[in-house]
């Protein structure tokens, strides 16, 4: 959980911002950038569930995924290096 200073400083990744060819890789590029213990949030108008499986995938067990936001306008997902990925 994060507190409410913590996350006020955190980076936000909007998806919709990305062009969609480029989505996965830049927040790979992100996730892939950070500090164990490190997250931001992602922004995205609907369940990304795809790409947490393909973070599950690519990185197992190297990050969490929790929801703050599920819908329906937007999904708010942080993810987190989680401290032992280190």
């Amino acid at each position: 959980m994060t507190t409410s200073g913590e996350a006020s400083t955190m980076q936000v990744v909007d998806a919709q911002s990305l062009a969609p060819f480029e989505r996965h890789a830049r927040i790979f590029e992100i996730a892939d950038a950070l500090e164990p213990g490190a997250a931001f949030i992602l922004v995205n108008t609907h369940d990304p569930r795809p790409l947490h499986a393909q973070l599950d995938a690519m990185y197992p067990e190297e990050f969490s995924w929790t929801y703050l936001e599920q819908g329906p306008a937007n999904w708010r997902i942080e993810i987190r290096k989680v401290a032992s990925a280190a």
